[in-house]
This record gives structure tokens, sequence and C-alpha cells, in this order.
């Protein structure tokens, strides 16, 4: 069975496993085992923390497979984004140029850098194995963070941003990085992305141009480069467009890649879940797959099950997930259809 719950420190070379097979780009799940124990500790020490108001925490989960004994994919959650440095992107913007004398009224395209999203929750960190990345496991690694949001909605803000990774190719060059960012820094998309994820994107971004930068300036391969998705992220970009997250308004500043934001309270997963109470048995077959979760905070758990729930009525739950959740006999749990 897999089962979503927090990292660890005796996960520790499994979750640098999982990093090691991360595409570039995803700067938060560095191979480097050093980063990723401050990682976990940090994650331990927010899970353990009485919390009444999102501030620095920062919340590590795993997926395991435990039947093998073994991680297959794991999903952070950052209560807010830039606590300590700002939170850089590019705000699309329209700007007009006009001439009344010549009859010229232009709309042209720019970007702007900004820290508009610092404050805002952040979604981190997602890996999932290849050979699960279509499956129900990749729904249960993405949205079962999110039944945790919805648990404990005290300890994150109200409106969440994703940096989904942008376009570069097999040798790890990035058109928009190549036509934007290498002019200001003497270094490869990848050699900037591995350096950002060992000591902090800040002091890259303060680098970049202040002042808005023409979009009908850049080569043709950046501008079609603005707002795409790395392939190995698509399936993470999919889950949460699904999610009600948008996708118009800002882009990474690195790679070009869609910075997705939504509304906490109106992500689907949050909105539709339900809060209802268990009891143990045998459930009725033809039943539908659902997300469910515990509603602890350093013992939080959760899995996919098949199940026959009619709303208002109470859940049955087999012993087996009940297990798996650490749930009994009239406790509560939050679910929400797959």
């Amino acid at each position: 069975m897999l089962v979503m719950r927090p990292a660890q420190m005796a996960d520790l070379s499994e979750v640098q496993r999982l990093a090691a097979d991360s595409p570039v780009g995803v700067t938060s799940l560095p191979d480097d085992a050093d980063c990723l124990r401050d990682k976990i500790a940090a994650s331990e020490a927010s899970f353990s923390a009485e919390v009444s108001f999102n501030g620095e925490e920062s919340y590590f989960f795993v997926l395991e497979d435990t039947e093998a004994g073994r991680l297959v994919g794991c999903s952070a959650i950052v209560a807010s984004a830039g606590y300590s440095d700002p939170f850089y992107s590019f705000r699309n913007e329209t700007f007009v140029h006009a001439s009344r004398s010549l009859s010229i009224h232009n709309k042209i395209h720019a970007l702007s850098l900004c820290h508009d999203l610092t404050g805002n929750s952040l979604l981190t960190s997602f890996y999932i194995e290849p050979g699960l990345v279509r499956s129900v496991a990749a729904e249960l690694n993405s949205r079962g963070r999110l039944l945790f949001v919805g648990n404990h909605p005290e300890r994150f803000a109200e409106a969440m941003v994703v940096e989904i990774v942008g376009q570069s190719d097999e040798q790890g060059d990035s058109p928009f990085w190549d036509a934007v960012g290498r002019n200001f820094f003497d270094m490869s998309y990848t050699t900037a992305e591995r350096l950002s994820s060992l000591k902090s994107r800040t002091f890259l971004a303060e680098l970049m141009p202040h002042y808005p930068i023409y979009v009908p300036l850049l080569p043709d391969a950046a501008q079609e480069a603005m707002g795409q998705v790395h392939p190995r992220a698509q399936i993470t970009f999919d889950i949460l467009m699904r999610e009600g997250f948008e996708t118009e308004h800002y882009i990474d500043i690195f790679d070009g890649g869609p910075t997705l934001h939504a509304r906490t309270s109106g992500i689907r997963s949050i909105a539709q879940s339900r809060v209802v109470p268990v009891r143990i048995g045998e459930p009725e077959q033809g039943g539908r797959s659902y997300l469910v979760a515990n509603g602890q905070l350093q013992d939080y758990r959760a899995v996919v099950a098949e199940l026959d729930w009619v709303p208002g009525k109470p859940l049955t739950l087999s012993a087996q997930v009940a297990e798996a959740l650490g749930v009994g006999e009239g406790a509560s749990v939050r679910l929400v259809a797959v």
C-alpha cells in the first residue's frame, strides 16, 4: 500500500535517491545530503511546533510503498514563500505605446520583476517515480498535502503558489535562461539552478534586470518557451490545473515556466473534501477511488482507497486501511474523490 507521511531523518538516503533523478529546475529538491538533511530537520521541527499562523515552517512529505519498504515519491509545502528573502517572479504585463499624430496604438507584452507572491504558501519538491506518473499515486503525492492544509488551515496563507519547471533540453540548456539570465551571469542554466538549490535563489534574482523586459525583443525560442512546461513536470501541472490553479499572471525568472496561483479555500481538494466519522468493517464493493487522510500532525497519513461512501453517512474502512491511516472506530478522516 502507498502511504503519504511526514519525512523522517531515517529517510535521508531514500530521499537523496529520489532527488538525484528529479529534473533540472527542481531547486527545492537538491541532490545534496547536507541540504536534504536540513530540509528534513526543518520539516520535523515544523510538524512538532505550535502554530497559529503561517510563518517560516516547511512540511516535507514522502510517499512510501509499505510492502516494498521504499520511497516512491515526495512533495512539500512552504508555509510562507519568501519568509526570509523576497520571493521573485516575472509578472506578465501589457504596456501601451501610442502616438496620436501617427495614429499608432500598440500593446506590448513585457515582463517585470516582482515579489507580489511573497507571503503566499508554496507547493514544492514534487517527485514521483516515472513508472507511477500516470497512476493514482501521483494524485496522492500531490493532493495528499492539500488535505493536510484542509485539516490545518491556520498554518498556511490565504493563497498558494507553485513554480512549474520550464523547458530545457537534454543537455540542460534553457532557451529562456539563455536569452535573459545568461546575460547577467556567466553560467549555464544547469549551473545556476544547482547554485540556487544549494544556496538561495534570492541573491541571483537580485542581479536580474529590474527594468521591464520587452518580450518582442527576445529571440523566438525564448518567447515560445514562456509559460511552457517541462515534460517531466507535466503531471504536476495537470493535477494542479484540475485543482483550480491559474497560470496567466506570472512566470519563473530562470526558465520561464508557469507560476501557478490559487486561493487556498477554493482549491478543489480543500473546498470539496469532507470530514466524516469512521467505522471499521468490510466496505461495499463497486465503489470509487478516494483520497483519505487522518487529521493528525506528526502522525499525518494519507492513502488512496476504493470506497462506497454515501455523503452524510459514516465512512466504512477496512482494518488494513484504518491501520495505515492510524485511525480507529469513531475517529474522523478527511476525504475527497480522485
